[in-house]
């Protein structure tokens, strides 16, 4: 039976297997799926131990998604984009580092939500690695404005300048928090703000009539950003869609099947 697995520290919180064990269960794919608690300073040897028992593949988390970059053999585009890495496939040509996290996002928007991409004004709060991630998918689907504010300018200036040669000329400009001019259709935080229960210093006025606000974090009750769009009339979406969706693309790189994930998301959902 293959081997998979997900690395991280901390790891006893992962939904990842129970993810994977649907989608397995779902597609008759026979494999197992496990949590493995990596060191700190020990990532790439626990990758090596991993493919000497037998593993065909592994899904990262934090705090390893960069130094996953550095264990790949060979990256995706998607995967040098980010600048990070969240999925390694153990193949003959060796360790290949995709990073599917951009496109568990945009599936969301547009499958879950229900929200054409095409057209919109996208603002994307962040300029760390987890908004790097998601900025490529997100230009693909061919957005009017995409916009990055951060708290940094210098920050979200450097993702313009990369992402201005990979499509987005014109498209992608950036500003601080406080100089958000206009309403955006979408609006992500992709911030840490919410880990701190701590809202990013922007104007209600940023959702446009009928916006879709998504917060990249879940958890049992919407948070403060969440809180804060709701107020102001936007529709609103957390991060688990995301986790469920960047799982199944995982999924159909390892496996060649792309899972159904209506159900999945709704059943974890409903434990939450």
């Amino acid at each position: 039976m293959d081997r998979y697995c997900v690395f991280g520290n901390p790891i006893a919180h992962s939904k990842s297997p129970e993810i994977h064990a649907a989608y397995a269960a779902q597609t008759g794919q026979a494999l197992t799926y496990e949590r493995r608690l990596a060191p700190v300073d020990g990532f790439a040897d626990a990758v090596r131990g991993f493919i000497a028992e037998g593993g065909k593949g592994a899904n990262v988390t934090v705090p390893f998604k960069l130094e996953a970059v550095k264990v790949a053999q060979a990256l995706t585009i998607r995967a040098r984009a980010a600048g990070a890495v969240n999925t390694l496939v153990f193949s003959e040509d060796g360790i290949i580092g995709d990073n599917t996290d951009g496109a568990g996002l945009v599936a969301d928007i547009v499958n879950n939500a229900g929200v054409a991409i095409a057209g919109k004004r996208v603002l994307l709060l962040g300029a760390g690695g987890a908004v790097r991630g998601v900025v490529l998918p997100i230009l693909e689907h061919r957005p009017a404005r995409l916009v990055i504010a951060n708290r940094t300018v210098s920050k979200a200036e450097e993702l313009v300048a990369q992402f201005s040669a990979l499509g987005g000329e014109g498209v992608v400009s950036a500003c601080g928090f406080g100089d958000i001019e206009g309403e955006y259709d979408i609006v992500i935080n992709g911030t840490a703000a919410s880990l701190n229960a701590e809202l990013p210093p922007i104007a209600p006025t940023v959702f446009a009539p009928g916006a879709l606000a998504l917060d990249m974090m879940y958890g049992p009750s919407p948070t403060v950003f969440l809180q804060f769009a709701g107020q102001h009339g936007a529709r609103l979406r957390d991060g688990l869609g995301m986790l469920v969706e960047q799982a199944a693309e995982a999924f159909k790189l390892w496996r060649g099947v792309q899972p159904a994930t209506a159900e999945v998301l709704q059943s974890l959902r409903a434990k939450l």
